[in-house]
């Protein structure tokens, strides 16, 4: 067993990020498998994937006691590159590129209107939640309510406002559920929802925010409505990263000193 792990840490070290997107494109295959064939496509493969990828990270954070999750495990060392931010938003900006433009003009007022009302209405959500659960503090409840618009906006928020890492955290896990929650449903109410054109999907997209959950929510309903959604949803995300700061922090001031 040593002496395989050796021989595996000396092929796959100096080639880590190599090893990361081998793995990972291993997982999400077995992933939409597992999705096809036990869950019939009720449960996006995404969904799956995301669900097992916060499992390995947790157990790597419970083998090595770091703070990078699986990344932290040696053999995993690509993972750091591979997930960090300037793969992420080339992943995120790269959904665009299949957009038509006419297909964009047709969605107006109503995709501005959608990315203004579904920052909002996700942030006090969020802050309606903490609140609920015992939270006072302005940061605090700021940090959590931006973590309900993204994932992203989240950590973003909590660390210009000086939110403690653990309040930072709970911001994250807040806009991963919300993003499960998206990928799950999504499919489920696209035809209640009309959710059957571009336009349509930009609206959803600003409603909903959350770029890998509509996006992974929209391939399985149509995967020709995923380049406009995930464009609301990514501009909803630099919105949010914009007026949640800002704007909500000093609206939340105001309101809880």
């Amino acid at each position: 067993m040593d002496l395989s792990y050796k021989f595996l840490m000396e092929l796959t070290q100096p080639r880590a990020l190599i090893f990361a997107f081998v793995f990972v494109g291993a997982l999400t295959w077995l992933c939409y498998q597992f999705s096809d064939k036990i869950t019939r496509g009720r449960v996006h493969g995404s969904a799956v994937a995301i669900i097992v990828g916060l499992i390995l990270a947790f157990v790597g954070g419970m083998l090595t006691h770091g703070k990078r999750g699986i990344a932290d495990v040696p053999l995993f060392a690509g993972f750091a590159l591979m997930g960090g931010a300037m793969l992420r938003d080339f992943c995120i900006i790269s959904t665009a590129y299949g957009v038509r433009m006419e297909e964009l003009k047709k969605a107006g007022i109503a995709g501005v209107l959608s990315l203004v009302v579904g920052t909002f209405v996700a942030f006090v959500v969020g802050v309606v939640i903490a609140y609920a659960f015992g939270y006072r503090g302005t940061v605090d409840l700021t940090t959590i309510g931006a973590g309900a618009v993204t994932f992203i906006v989240g950590p973003v928020t909590g660390s210009a406002i000086g939110a403690s890492s653990d309040i930072i955290a709970l911001s994250i896990a807040a806009g991963v559920v919300k993003s499960i929650a998206v990928m799950i449903l999504t499919p489920l109410l696209a035809k209640p929802f009309g959710l059957t054109n571009p336009a349509a999907a930009m609206v959803y997209g600003g409603l909903m925010g959350t770029t890998s959950g509509t996006a992974a929510g929209l391939a399985a309903t149509d995967a020709r409505l995923v380049p406009y959604g995930a464009l609301t949803a990514t501009f909803y995300t630099g919105f949010g990263c914009l007026v949640c700061p800002s704007v909500c922090y000093i609206v939340m001031r105001m309101i809880f000193g």
